[in-house]
């Protein structure tokens, strides 16, 4: 076992490597046990303190074991961060280099073919085309996120990218210099592959998306942002069918019918029928925005899915009678009959052990087939790869108990270890429990939570977040906050929707008074250092909807076999996305500031002491004038 006490001590290779570094006890104590873990080839779950720097304390014991290793992540974000800051900087500090790979899936690179066809059916190229065509000539491994110049919603990226759907494979005339290829070749030459965990599942699962390659060659797995791969598994072992593919068949459908030269008139007319049959269901949803339980249609969505399924089995019948002509027609004929065939599952009543749902969006659908418990299949393709598996995050334990996450995975008695965050919460962070709001049911709840908010926003000059458990409440309480500020505003008030999350994130920093109301996305995920975020306000308890036809399902199964879905799922739940947030607060040894907790249950609840004893450790108060003393005596004061 080498020394990695050294390799983090205070004159060890990292210090000379980053900027500001520190010895942390906890990230060589997670260092010492994936390292093990990686010997013995065993499962193990780590839960890192905001911090602990899990990063480095999974890449140097990966690097040193001179093995195979698949790297997920959550996000492309850190995909990113993995390939071109952290891994770069270890190997070096470490003097030992290693051939990484970054794998992505395939609607993140260029489709050379694609490109070629969209400027053929565009005399004069829009100027993101154009941009395009430029990089296309320069790059070489065809990852869109080298164009920084386009926004990542540009129209232009779904004509010049590819899908599983509309890739012709070793049909396509560029294959041979296909950038996904290509990037899939260098992961199988790689010592260590940096995916998503979307791919991990495809690979896992042996779907087209994943090589079926990557696993059975891989001494190790590590899953980074693991809290998130449960959710991400029950969406992927599942049945979808969304209004983007559809509309995509029927634009791609018309496109391959005229370079082939068939009567559009027929196509064409196909093609608007799915079109219209889409819209129409889609319209049907306007009154039922979300998520959606199957039996909670609305009564005529059962005559136009009926209408979609009679409509997409007539593109396929016209598409047959010509599919012969060129391999992408043959594609276009494949797709629709696949899609077909979803929707044909989705129509029957499906396995008692799952859900059929829909997603509505502002502007499409996605209907679903969904499992209510993934455990089983997870931990079948587990064993049938055997490997370590490493599966870490902030946010894992409730309490000291991993059993959450660990039965949600099928793990079976997997080492389990859970370290503190190193960042002094106790002297530098003050939790206020606001006394006198009523249950967060009650009609005016949110009026409550702003009026509890505004004195301590006053004491901070700004520098919050406003993090709500839905999107009626974050809008109700934006509007509530600039009516109760008089103009000139003292900050700042940005509010989720109003611009691309990254671009408010942008505005909160550069602003450093600013006060940002968000959810959802808000929630996990964000760092803002310093003086920027002294304040995180939480409304509510963020209990999932009980509405969420997947949490009723799952709630459903845990009543049949004589458990607690409350104890069970929602409580745990609950606790792990309140460390979340409450989380976004002290993101730096230096940071220091107020959690305001506004939900009365925290107090009222026997739960409640659990849900607090699963947060770090704070001073804490339901006196107002401490919170102004604590913000007062900790930096910059309201002038």
């Amino acid at each position: 076992m080498h020394d990695f006490a050294a390799i983090f001590g205070a004159d060890g290779p990292l210090r000379a490597r980053v900027a500001g570094y520190a010895p942390r006890s906890e990230q060589i104590a997670m260092c010492e046990a994936v390292a093990q873990a990686l010997a013995d080839r065993a499962t193990l779950i780590v839960e890192a303190g905001t911090g602990t720097g899990k990063t480095f304390a999974y890449l140097v014991p990966a690097l040193l074991s001179g093995r195979r290793i698949l790297i997920s992540t959550g996000t492309r974000a850190l995909q990113d961060q993995l390939y071109w800051r952290d891994l770069p900087m270890v190997t070096a500090a470490l003097g030992c280099p290693a051939r990484v790979s970054l794998l992505k899936g395939r609607a993140n690179y260029l489709c050379r073919h694609r490109l070629r066809q969209a400027e053929e059916s565009a005399p004069r190229p829009s100027r993101d085309l154009a941009r395009v065509r430029a990089w296309a000539a320069q790059t070489k491994s065809g990852d869109i996120a080298g164009v920084t110049e386009l926004r990542e919603g540009s129209p232009v990226w779904g004509l010049v990218t590819s899908t599983i759907d509309n890739c012709l494979g070793q049909d396509c005339p560029e294959y041979a210099r296909c950038h996904v290829v290509q990037a899939r070749r260098e992961a199988l030459a790689a010592d260590i592959v940096i995916v998503n965990h979307h791919l991990l599942l495809a690979d896992l699962m042996l779907k087209e998306e994943g090589f079926g390659e990557l696993l059975p060659g891989a001494d190790a797995v590590i899953v980074d942002e693991a809290h998130q791969l449960a959710e991400t598994a029950a969406q992927f072992f599942g049945i979808a069918l969304g209004s983007r593919q559809l509309i995509g068949l029927a634009e791609d459908m018309l496109a391959e019918v005229l370079r082939a030269g068939q009567d559009v008139r027929v196509f064409g007319a196909a093609a608007d029928d799915l079109v219209k049959a889409t819209r129409d269901l889609r319209l049907v949803f306007d009154r039922v925005p979300g998520r959606i339980d199957w039996q909670a249609f609305p009564a005529d969505a059962a005559s136009h899915l009926l209408r979609l399924r009679e409509v997409l089995a007539h593109s396929t019948e016209k598409l047959a009678a010509v599919s012969t002509q060129t391999a992408a027609l043959e594609h276009c004929r494949a797709r629709a009959a696949n899609l077909g065939e979803r929707l044909e599952q989705l129509l029957e009543e499906g396995p008692a052990a799952a859900v059929r749902w829909a997603e509505i969006t502002p502007r499409g659908f996605t209907l679903r087939l969904t499992p209510v418990d993934i455990a089983e299949d997870i931990a079948g393709h587990m064993a049938a790869r055997p490997a370590a598996w490493i599966f870490t995050s902030a946010t894992l334990a409730v309490g000291d108990d991993f059993s959450h996450f660990s039965e949600r995975l099928g793990l079976e008695e997997p080492q389990t270890l859970r370290l503190d965050s190193p960042f002094p919460f106790r002297e530098h962070a003050m939790l206020y429990l606001p006394d006198g709001l009523p249950a967060p049911a009650a009609p005016e709840y949110t009026r409550h939570v702003i009026e509890a908010a505004l004195p301590v926003l006053a004491a901070s000059g700004g520098s919050a977040f406003l993090l709500f458990t839905s999107h009626r409440a974050l809008q109700r309480g934006a509007a509530l906050l600039r009516e109760r500020l008089v103009d000139p505003l003292p900050f700042p008030v940005l509010v989720q929707g109003d611009a691309p999350r990254d671009e408010l994130l942008r505005r909160f920093r550069a602003a450093g008074n600013a006060v940002l109301l968000g959810t959802g996305s808000f929630w996990e995920g964000v760092d803002v250092r310093g003086d920027a975020l002294r304040v995180v306000v939480i409304d509510k308890l963020p209990f999932a909807p009980p509405g969420d036809p997947l949490l009723k399902c799952r709630l459903d199964a845990i009543r049949r076999r004589g458990g607690s879905p409350f104890l069970e799922q929602q409580l745990p739940q609950a606790a792990l996305a309140l460390k979340q947030g409450v989380g976004r607060l002290i993101r730096d040894m230096q940071d220091t500031g107020v959690v305001v907790l506004c939900d009365p249950r925290l107090t009222g609840k026997g739960y409640g002491r659990l849900l607090l004893a699963s947060l770090p450790s704070m001073q804490r108060t339901r006196r107002l004038d401490e919170v102004a003393k604590f913000l007062q005596r900790h930096g910059r004061a309201a002038a």
